[in-house]
């Protein structure tokens, strides 16, 4: 899945939209000392209060909130076992399918009883499933309206589970109407965080408006912190790389090769050759599954292209295996470059701390002034600070 199949199936979480229908909800209650659960009910969605739907629905929003790779990443299901009967994407597929409510909901239980075994969760849990289908119109023509667009359109069905821990309510002083006096609050049942969930998942994925049921899009509950615990026993997926794990490897690759020091010319240049390979103009192009990766050959490259002396095929090769362990693996370059709309880059020292943007790295140099290290930035106007104006001094080495 790319990031507008994501953003356009989340948006349609919401009330009294024709384009996604939820038919089943399942919650399921966990208490935290036991691990086991401790209640469940299922019940068709529209049953539910609008209050209630509503809630949920923020929730559901929530769970596919995030930036691929960092927060929600598309996990491939490892083949199961022909005995493996509890295998995830078995019962994914069997509770999707099923028209029988009390098979989709035992088929869940099964998932809920995986998250179980041996796991302790800090506090109670409750795991909501949810199934239905998402609907998403065909592309206009231009001699369509909008009421003909409606006419066709692609079905999915789908499966999602949120995870959201429960919260014991605060103590607080509330003023009684009826009583016309000032208490303490009495309230002793736990509260359902639907604000921030600690994980969950879509499944199937979609790709080219077809379901893939082979991948399912798995959401950790914070940023570049899957639980892989999950994704491996519960999800039975197999292993992931998150996005600040790519850009880990790329900067030891590079360290392995050219060594620990690089001035910042150098390294601006580096990032200025892989966002090259990013700057498609096509905005269709930019939403492709296969976005440009760097191997071996690309990575080679772009420390060619960087002005880096001494780059083998050999040494760059060398590199993989030490890091990484494959000389097969590809990063993606997404992962590598820092944000180049905003000042991404972050130089941190005792005396202060300064944001640049990746193309004004090359402005920036550490240099030695009377034997003190120093950073450089190179500035085209005169330097504000406080309201006043800094006075240029030239500064020569004694």
């Amino acid at each position: 899945m790319n990031k507008k199949d994501i953003a356009d199936i989340r948006k349609h979480f919401k009330l009294d939209t024709d384009l996604l229908k939820i038919t089943d909800i399942y919650n399921i209650y966990i208490r935290q000392e036991s691990s086991e659960i401790y209640h469940e009910v299922s019940q068709p969605f529209a049953m539910l209060d609008r209050e209630q739907q509503e809630l949920f629905l923020a929730n559901f929003k929530k769970v596919l909130g995030g930036k691929l790779d960092m927060k929600l990443f598309e996990v491939k299901f490892q083949r199961p076992a022909e005995e493996q009967t509890d295998h995830a994407q078995r019962l994914l597929y069997a509770g999707l399918h099923t028209e029988e409510v009390g098979e989709w909901k035992a088929d869940m239980q099964r998932l809920a009883q995986k998250m179980v075994q041996d796991v302790q969760y800090e506090k109670d849990v409750v795991v909501t499933f949810i199934r239905g289908n998402y609907f998403k119109p065909t592309k206009r023509h231009r001699d369509e309206t909008d009421e003909d667009v409606r006419d066709e359109v692609y079905t999915t069905p789908f499966i999602l589970c949120s995870l959201n821990q429960t919260e014991q309510p605060k103590r607080s002083l509330v003023f009684d109407f009826v009583e016309r006096e000032f208490k303490s609050s009495m309230m002793d049942d736990p509260i359902i965080n639907l604000t921030s969930p600690i994980g969950g998942f879509l499944f199937p994925c979609f790709t080219n408006n077809a379901a893939d049921v082979n991948h399912i899009l798995y959401a950790a509950g914070k940023a570049n912190k899957p639980d892989f615990h999950f994704i491996e026993n519960v999800l039975n997926g197999e292993e992931i790389m998150t996005a600040e794990e790519d850009k880990a490897v790329f900067e030891e690759i590079v360290k392995e090769v050219v060594g620990d020091e690089v001035n910042t010319r150098t390294l601006a240049n580096v990032y200025d050759e892989i966002n090259s390979m990013l700057d498609v103009e096509d905005e269709d192009e930019k939403e492709e599954e296969n976005l440009p990766t760097l191997d071996t050959k690309e990575v080679e490259r772009v420390l060619k292209a960087s002005g880096v002396k001494d780059v083998s095929t050999e040494k760059v090769e060398r590199a993989f295996q030490k890091v990484i362990e494959d000389k097969s693996y590809e990063m993606k370059a997404a992962h590598i470059v820092p944000s180049y709309s905003s000042k991404s880059i972050k130089i941190e020292t005792k005396v202060a701390n300064i944001a640049i943007s990746p193309q004004d790295l090359r402005f920036v140099r550490q240099v030695t002034v009377d034997g003190k290290r120093c950073i450089l930035i190179e500035v085209e106007e005169d330097t504000m600070i406080e309201g006043f104006t800094l006075l240029s001094e030239e500064l020569l080495e004694k």
